[in-house]
């Protein structure tokens, strides 16, 4: 006993130190403690660092809805005819999943898709993946709800240009509509308003698909590698991405300004400022959600970022801070402020890798 005695004191420092390394260091140069981290249930994960005083959610992961308990049968199917018929547009060439594509989170693969004539309005079109989640719709929050924003894009003349007045009839004269909005509505009727509130009942079963996060955040420890386990770290802690995106759908509902209004010059777009004429609105946008982000591209309202690593770059960098161009500029009260929440990360190589890596996985 005596001469264990010396060797267990001995080793003690060495347990405490190893012990003190995954409390205080994690910051993942040891990939066993990020593992020992996020091993526990997700209310013990380490908490995020977000800038300023911002109300975050904590992430959770997808769950597919359950659909005859939330929506009729019938309703739903009604609701994928609609989504998917070009029927819906002047031309009857343009569909809503024209620029909502199911393999692609909803989204589209260009920057701006032409609509009706081929023509082509400023702004990308936005992931539908989480749509139930959100409590306002289109990039500068115009739409109050689902059922308000249906039709929109519908009568847009750049995109399905569509008379409403001349739609329902239009429908009722097509072979099966009759008969499938009897079978969700109790009557053969078509009118706008069941065609509004059917797209928004199919929109809201609109979920991102599931990857291996979800797997990771359901408990399966080994879902992610040590680089992507890395990055959701980093998206959590330093990254700060969680100031934006938390919650189900990885965003706050919220807008803000990350500097890339191009105010006075082309691509000039003041965002939520049309909605609301407020000044301090000019240049933000909705914070789109992050679910399936790597096939949403390309990136941001324009749809001028093609790649994420690219994104990572410029959040790290502290995104854009313009300066007037002139006097005119200088004055102007609508001269877009970046938001106080956009700061430089100081990620380094390892960790900006890291942290595509995980946006990836998402």
């Amino acid at each position: 006993m005596r001469k264990l005695f010396p060797l267990i004191l001995l080793s003690l420092p060495l347990l405490t130190f190893a012990a003190s390394d995954c409390r205080q260091l994690l910051d993942g140069r040891d990939p066993t403690c990020l593992r020992q981290a996020y091993a526990r249930p997700l209310a013990q994960w380490p908490a995020p660092q977000v800038e300023g005083q911002v109300a975050w959610q904590e992430m959770a992961s997808v769950k597919t809805p359950d659909l005859p308990a939330t929506l009729p049968y019938p309703l739903v199917k009604l609701g994928i005819r609609l989504f998917f018929d070009p029927a819906l547009s002047d031309s009857g060439k343009i569909a809503c999943a024209s620029c909502h594509r199911p393999e692609h989170a909803y989204a589209d693969t260009l920057a701006v898709t032409p609509g009706h004539d081929g023509r082509k309005g400023k702004r990308n079109a936005p992931a539908l993946v989480g749509a139930a989640h959100s409590s306002s719709l289109f990039w500068d929050g115009r739409s109050p709800s689902l059922e308000h924003q249906a039709l929109g894009p519908i009568a847009d003349p750049a995109e399905m240009a569509m008379d409403l007045k001349r739609l329902p009839a239009k429908l009722a004269a097509i072979p099966g509509y009759a008969e499938d909005f009897a079978a969700a509505w109790g009557d053969r009727e078509v009118t706008l308003e069941r065609i509004q509130a059917t797209l928004a009942a199919y929109q809201r079963t609109l979920v991102a698909e599931r990857t291996a996060f979800d797997a990771f955040l359901d408990g399966d420890s080994k879902a992610l590698d040590d680089k992507q386990l890395l990055g959701l770290h980093l998206f959590r802690t330093k990254a700060r991405c969680m100031t934006c995106h938390s919650g189900p759908a990885l965003n706050d509902n919220e807008f803000h300004n990350l500097g890339l209004t191009y105010f006075g010059r082309k691509y000039e777009d003041l965002g939520r400022y049309n909605v609301t004429g407020n000044n301090e609105d000019v240049g933000k946008f909705k914070t789109p959600t992050l679910r399936n982000v790597s096939r949403s591209g390309p990136w941001m309202h324009n749809g001028l970022f093609r790649s994420l690593r690219g994104i990572v770059n410029i959040y790290n960098a502290g995104m854009f801070h313009p300066k007037p161009a002139n006097e005119a500029q200088a004055k102007d009260p609508r001269f877009p402020v970046t938001s106080p929440l956009i700061k430089p990360l100081k990620l380094d190589e390892r960790e900006m890798q890291a942290l595509e890596a995980f946006l990836k996985v998402l």
